[in-house]
């Protein structure tokens, strides 16, 4: 996201002297003359909440080399970010483990990678000026923390609008106590793409930023933006971003990916939405679909047609194969366009993105049909603190705000949310724009009111609101944004500090 929280006034060397800290307490100053304190990502609550995760000792070690690369997109080639190939590399591990994850910058740039959806320890959270100082071209830095939490993540950069290229992957957690049982396993990451076809994401974000006044006002439309993308399960305007390719694992509908077993096998699929500007309508042609967990958490089994992943968002489902060739099809919601990967399990023709799918068009699951598992469920208890978060902004002025503020890398804490160690929150976001956000929360995940599910990143749709409950068992600084990239780019995002007193 943001490229770097710190001051334009700080040199990169300058930012490595006085560290994070230093920089919190040089903004804070900046703008207030009582500032609050807060708690650095490299302070000894952090350090000690770390050890409190105590873990198995077991450590798995990887190399993600960040670099220029060529996508094939059936015949049209893209030149691209990646880490390797499109997705990642999965990696694979056990809760308790130790990721130590070495990330070389070979780009011409500066990078980071955000572990989207852990709880881990503040200072590895991979937000450039927040946590960490941006891994400049031609450097390296490495990432070492404890994985707590069983589940499906992904990983991904946190600098501008790099998200929007191909540097991402999935990251599974797995559970040493599984208590699901399945014969298969498929990893599904669902993409929106244009860099290195149309455009690339900078020179998008650039021209969102002058919003649709000033398209019109300059006499038209320019070619990335996209008019009339509407969705009535994202409550009216779906999209802002013309894209035109979406893929599943890399690959566009023209040259899909196949997962091959056989009948009546058991397979759990893991879906990931690494879009930037997309959310995906996901079925399986002929068949239900029974979701076991959402953001990495356990739910109470729900089956049904089809599911609404936004960006950021993760669902686990169960699915019992049939005999044949199937397609997993996923509409990009209101953007007239489909993602597709083929299930295959006998013989017959394989599916087609235009192939018909009523699934599609049954019921939809979205998170408020979830209850969090009652082993993940929350305890209950007095809330101690209340905060707000207001999501403001149009696409006239394309001027996306949280609590009335636009986030300033200049002066990152301004308008941060504080919390202290050990409350319990409640927080309560408000959208009022015309257009939906999947809003994230790094470090920490929430419960939705009412028993729902336990999640870190959630569709608040337009006019709407959501309240969710969470722990503040985490100590640092964390990030909270708009997970459309660029909503996010564009001043939607804020931080939530802990508080030293």
């Amino acid at each position: 996201m943001t490229s770097s929280l710190i001051s334009t006034t700080l040199s990169r060397r300058g930012f490595i002297a006085v560290g994070t800290g230093g920089l919190a307490a040089l903004a804070l100053a900046s703008c207030s003359p009582t500032p609050p304190r807060y708690v650095t990502p490299t302070g000894a609550p952090v350090r000690e909440a770390e050890l409190a995760r105590a873990g198995t000792g077991r450590v798995t070690s990887v190399a993600l080399r960040a670099a220029e690369t060529q996508l094939d997109l059936a015949g049209t080639t893209a030149e691209t970010w990646s880490f390797g190939p499109v997705p990642a590399s999965t990696i694979r591990m056990t809760a308790g483990d130790t990721l130590r994850a070495t990330v070389s910058n070979d780009l011409p740039a500066d990078t980071s990678v955000h572990w989207h959806g852990l709880a881990l320890r503040n200072d590895m959270d991979g937000v450039p000026g927040a946590t960490q100082a941006p891994i400049g071209a031609g450097e390296t830095f490495t990432y070492e923390f404890v994985t707590a939490q069983p589940g499906t993540y992904w990983f991904h950069p946190h600098v501008g609008p790099q998200l929007d290229r191909g540097l991402y992957g999935a990251l599974i957690i797995e559970d040493p106590n599984e208590p699901l049982s399945y014969d298969d396993e498929w990893v599904v990451i669902l993409d929106d793409w244009l860099d290195g076809v149309t455009a690339t994401p900078d020179e998008v974000l650039e021209e969102l930023k002058g919003g649709m006044g000033g398209m019109m006002s300059g006499g038209g439309m320019g070619g990335n933006m996209m008019m009339g993308a509407r969705s009535d399960l994202l409550g009216g305007d779906a999209g802002d971003v013309r894209y035109p390719h979406f893929l599943i694992n890399g690959r566009p509908p023209t040259d899909p990916e196949t997962f091959a077993s056989a009948p009546g096998r058991r397979v759990r699929i893991r879906l990931i939405n690494a879009g930037s500007d997309t959310a995906f309508r996901v079925a399986l042609g002929g068949h239900r679909l029974t979701v076991t967990h959402s953001d990495g958490y356990p739910v109470n089994p729900v089956d049904t047609d089809a599911v609404l992943i936004g960006m950021g968002e993760r669902y686990d489902v169960l699915v019992t194969l049939g005999d044949g060739a199937f397609p997993l099809v996923a509409m990009a919601e209101g953007k007239d366009d489909n993602a597709l990967a083929i299930v295959r399990t006998g013989s017959g023709e394989a599916p087609t993105a235009a192939s018909a799918v009523s699934a599609l068009t049954g019921a939809i699951l979205t998170a408020g049909a979830l209850a969090a598992s009652s082993e993940v469920t929350l305890s209950t208890r007095a809330v101690d603190r209340e905060l707000s978060a207001t999501l403001s902004g149009s696409m006239m002025a394309y001027d996306w705000a949280i609590n009335g503020r636009r986030f300033d890398a200049a002066n990152p804490m301004a308008g941060a949310l504080g919390v202290s160690q050990g409350e319990r929150v409640r927080l309560n976001i408000t959208n009022e724009t015309q257009m939906w956000h999947p809003f994230h929360l790094h470090g920490h995940t929430y419960q939705h009111s009412g028993a729902g599910p336990r999640k870190d990143t959630s569709i608040v749709l337009p006019g709407k609101s959501l309240s969710v409950i969470f722990d503040a068992d985490n100590p640092g600084l964390w990030a909270a944004h708009c997970h459309n990239i660029y909503h996010a780019e564009s001043g939607m995002m804020t931080i939530l500090g802990y508080k030293t007193s």
